[in-house]
């Protein structure tokens, strides 16, 4: 049972919890909610059960691909064994269901609404016969669903008001980005397992442009909202600035992508150390 907890804790990459439970946690608090049922239930959720059932339907029908690639086996994901995926399955639907439905009772119409589409992208970006992790740029378009919808969920239960909008926008480009900067350094054990993604379709150079253009753009899309939001786009330059020494990568030097990668993983801490910031200062 032991050993069983932690497989399944490795495959929910936990390195990667923060990204989806602080959105919900950010976009809640700042814009009038309290720390209430609904935030504990929320933050607990995106942490954990969330993620595992993101990470773990990905890895079962992954499976061809990440036996493949040199970068599984750690905090970016695990190598499980084909006997294990019903246990992940099983896993994913028993921590996910509960929380589903306090949320609903918790929530309101259009919040049960916005979590009912949150899931079908998050179910859909992995899952046979939809497999839209296959299907170039809607890949990168459905991860950055994954990790913008907890925002917008946050969103949908404190009904704000438009003003937030060009947060989300900038942080959908961000997600979009990170998506098609990730999916390079996986080209050729993609190629090899025969799936397809935005950066085995159109090759590691021109992936790599079109993630340092939208880190870009979505770092404008904050800066030009006003201090102290631009210190966020600032920090979020940063993301444009790990990509520079590999826009000249090619498919068959893709693998180094994976050294601006693990920069990234930690960047996000850095980035959400410098929001968490911004948004207390902005709080007095």
């Amino acid at each position: 049972m032991i050993e069983t907890i932690k497989k399944l804790f490795w495959i929910s990459r936990p390195i990667s919890w923060p990204n989806t439970a602080y959105p919900f946690a950010a976009g809640y608090i700042v814009t009038g909610g309290g720390i209430d049922a609904l935030f504990i239930i929320g933050v607990l959720y995106f942490l954990g059960s969330y993620n595992l059932l993101m990470y773990g339907v990905n890895d079962v029908y992954d499976y061809e691909s990440d036996i493949r690639n040199p970068r599984k086996g750690g905090i970016e994901g695990m190598k499980s064994q084909k006997q294990f995926h019903p246990t992940i399955l099983r896993a994913a639907l028993l921590t996910n269901v509960p929380f589903i439905l306090l949320l609903c009772l918790f929530g309101n119409p259009l919040s049960g609404l916005v979590l009912a589409v949150l899931l079908f992208f998050v179910v859909a970006y992995s899952l046979a016969g939809l497999r839209f992790k296959e299907k170039p740029l809607l890949d990168s378009i459905t991860s950055s669903i994954h990790f913008v919808g907890p925002l917008i969920y946050a969103l949908s239960l404190t009904q704000v008001t438009a003003g937030a909008w060009p947060f989300v926008v900038a942080f959908f480009l961000w997600g979009i980005a990170s998506h098609a900067f990730g999916a390079v350094q996986d080209i050729l054990p993609d190629r090899a397992g025969k799936l397809a993604s935005i950066a085995t379709y159109f090759g590691g150079r021109l992936t790599m442009w079109f993630a340092f253009v939208l880190y870009v753009a979505a770092s404008v899309f904050v800066i030009v909202q006003g201090f102290p939001y631009s210190i966020i786009g600032l920090a979020g330059l940063l993301y444009a600035v790990n990509l520079i020494p590999y826009l000249r990568i090619n498919d068959k030097t893709s693998k180094v992508a994976n050294r601006p990668w693990r920069r990234f993983i930690w960047l996000n801490l850095f980035t959400g150390f410098v929001v968490t910031l911004v948004l207390i200062l902005n709080s007095f």
